[in-house]
């Protein structure tokens, strides 16, 4: 059965944006970008709010970024043919590889859990995965924890008072300081 991730950076004190809504933190380098697409080389699909999926039209056209690397075109070619489900009350339509969710977010992930197809199912977007996480949808949690306190913003972890024990399953350091961890969800 294909697992349910939720893979992110956060800051070191719990929040993926901070209290004026960026994340433009230190340590955001190759070396974190390289691991970052090795990870989206194991999705299989990607579940996304709007926010989210807005904030990822950035890729859309690879030949409109003039500063685009091979890192940022490999990338771009993994990303844009990646199916996409998008839950949104006001988008109205999406991209060639994105559909709107017209079920429940349970529903729709027991349905892509139930459809035969290779690579984990991602949650994208804090909100989604929070909402992902109350009902216990959640297989694994990735985060790649970054070396700065901001204060307050989105948290990473809903604070639903729902106790969940989890399982190192991976760590890595990276020279900028930027921890990966990645637990499993004990059942």
């Amino acid at each position: 059965m294909r697992k349910v991730i939720f893979s992110m950076g956060v800051s070191l004190d719990g929040y993926v944006s901070g209290p004026d809504g960026t994340f433009d933190w230190p340590g955001f380098g190759e070396e974190v970008f390289a691991f970052s697409i090795e990870e989206i080389r194991g999705v299989g699909v990607h579940l996304m709010g709007r926010r989210l999926y807005e904030t990822m039209n950035y890729w859309d056209d690879p030949a409109q970024q003039a500063g685009f690397g091979e890192a940022e075109w490999t990338w771009a070619r993994l990303w844009n043919p990646l199916p996409k489900v998008v839950f949104s009350r006001t988008v109205s339509s999406v991209g060639a590889a994105a559909t709107l969710a017209t079920r429940s977010l349970s529903d729709e992930i027991a349905a892509l859990r139930a459809e035969p197809g290779e690579g984990d199912i991602a949650i994208g977007g804090a909100t989604l995965a929070k909402q992902a996480a109350e009902l216990g949808l959640i297989d694994e949690y990735r985060m790649r924890v970054f070396p700065v306190l901001v204060g307050g913003g989105n948290t990473f972890f809903p604070h639903d008072r729902r106790r969940v024990d989890l399982e190192l399953l991976q760590t890595h350091t990276f020279a900028s300081g930027v921890q990966f961890l990645r637990y499993g969800v004990v059942r």
